[in-house]
């Protein structure tokens, strides 16, 4: 437990940052399996762009690095030409 005010207050910021970040990071893993699950062209261009905005918002709040969205953006739009649509 924590023994100053300043430690709650921590604890308090660190619990509620916790809660945001995993919301984000589920939705995120939701958004990119639906691009990888989809066979249809439209609809992989369509979640592509979910995903690549919900990347690229992620990278900007520090939730994953910049590098890794870019990653991720590239291999996801490969498999959507891979499918037939065009990013």
């Amino acid at each position: 437990m924590p023994n100053t005010k300043s430690a709650v207050k921590r604890l308090r910021q660190h619990e509620r940052r916790r809660v945001r970040n995993k919301a984000a990071r589920s939705r995120l893993k939701t958004a990119l399996k639906r691009v990888r699950a989809t066979s249809e062209p439209q609809q992989a261009v369509e979640a592509f762009r979910d995903a690549a905005r919900l990347l690229d918002r992620a990278a900007s709040k520090g939730l994953i690095h910049r590098n890794v969205a870019a990653r991720s953006k590239g291999r996801l739009a490969a498999h959507v030409r891979k499918v037939g649509g065009t990013t």
